[in-house]
């Protein structure tokens, strides 16, 4: 535990995923064999690191245990059951992902606890909770980033809708009046086939400022009332640097770019639309909280996003020469190279470990400190996910 241990890390192929973003991350040909979504770091079961020890390659969640105390520090193991509370990722979507929510704690347990005494397998599709921890999560932009995020208030539905005359836009304009942005959600799901293609005809007509996304969607995700949801949402586009932060029942659906997202070491998704996997409405509505309103975009202080979290702290280092930059010790990290080159070191040259782009290292909480130094390459950006306060 006492030494940087480089990572090699899993690729998730899910079809809305790139075939050239995080190819071009870790310098591999384009296009990909087949696509390329996230690439995951961390010590999730369903998808570990791996770690080399000898020569042997051993899945990171269970090197961790053999000395939690020393990998994640006393702390952290008595806060987090001595397992690695962040999941950090590199996401790629290339078309939508599902509009969804994710679960605080006790949803979580409630969840996995009930479809655990029903019987579903850990990787049976039904499945909405894979495990019984919470997910929040933060999104921070590499490229320009476009998303979908929490409910816009309801006069501002109403007012987008007021040109369009069908069946569809005045059922969910009525619902908006009656029970607000989250009403109109439910409503939305309802809408068949022949009410969505004549509204989608009728807002082509009418010229709506959400032409664009909404098309995109609806040639995405052909007859799915979802490609409505930026009637419904707020549109967000973030420049490179700039994130989000989603705590447990915020609505959601990432468009498309490049982004580093780290969460609570969780898989629980609960979608109701833009998606081909199990929709689960019923459960989704149950986690929504609901509220309405512009979501806040965050930049670093001091190169750290701040939110509340308790599982994680992101904290962005970008190097413009060649000058040695010190992370604090005492909380398992996981530093990840998105631009340039930078060896990281301990102390002991020995022990030095070179990180290129998209590459990764996880450091121990035994390990006191880390330096980022030796570095090459123009402006070069490091991340550090650690275990949160």
């Amino acid at each position: 535990m006492d030494r940087i241990r480089p990572l090699r890390n899993p690729i998730r192929h899910y079809d809305w995923g790139s075939r050239s973003a995080l190819a071009r991350l870790q310098g591999r040909p384009t296009p990909s064999e087949r696509p390329e979504a996230e690439l995951w770091l961390g010590a999730h079961p369903s998808a570990p690191s791996q770690v080399d020890l000898d020569g042997q390659q051993v899945p990171l969640d269970a090197w961790i245990a053999r000395d939690s105390a020393r990998a994640l520090g006393e702390r952290g193991t008595a806060l987090h059951g001595g397992v690695l509370p962040f999941l950090l990722k590199v996401l790629a979507p290339q078309r939508a992902l599902s509009i969804q929510t994710h679960p605080n704690a006790a949803q979580a347990r409630r969840g996995f606890e009930r479809e655990e005494h029903a019987g579903l397998a850990a990787d049976d599709p039904r499945r909405c909770y894979r495990d019984a921890r919470a997910k929040p999560e933060l999104i921070c932009a590499l490229t320009r980033f476009e998303a979908l995020c929490g409910l816009r208030p309801a006069a501002q539905v109403d007012e987008l809708l007021a040109a369009v005359d069908t069946r569809a836009a005045r059922a969910l304009r009525s619902a908006a009046r009656a029970g607000g942005s989250a009403a109109a959600l439910r409503a939305l799901l309802d809408i068949d086939a022949t009410d969505l293609a004549q509204t989608l005809a009728a807002l082509a007509r009418a010229g709506t400022p959400l032409g664009e996304p909404i098309a995109r969607l609806a040639e995405q995700y052909p007859g799915d009332p979802g490609a409505l949801a930026p009637l419904l949402m707020q549109r967000v586009e973030l420049a490179p640097g700039e994130a989000l932060f989603l705590e447990a029942g915020e609505i959601h659906a990432y468009l498309g770019g490049l982004g580093v997202e780290v969460m609570g070491n969780s898989d629980n998704v609960l979608r109701c639309a833009l998606t081909a996997k199990h929709v689960d409405a019923t459960e989704l509505f149950a986690t929504l909280h609901g509220r309405e309103g512009t979501p806040r975009v965050l930049r670093p202080r001091e190169g750290v996003y701040e939110t509340p979290a308790r599982e994680f702290e992101l904290a962005v280092l970008r190097v413009e020469g060649d000058a040695p930059l010190r992370r604090r010790g005492g909380r398992a990290q996981i530093w990840l190279c998105t631009q340039g080159r930078a060896r990281l070191s301990t102390g002991d040259p020995a022990t030095d470990v070179d990180l290129a782009r998209g590459q990764a290292a996880f450091v121990a909480a035994a390990i006191p400190h880390v330096d980022a130094h030796d570095v090459s390459g123009d402006a070069t950006t490091l991340f550090v996910a650690e275990v949160g306060a």
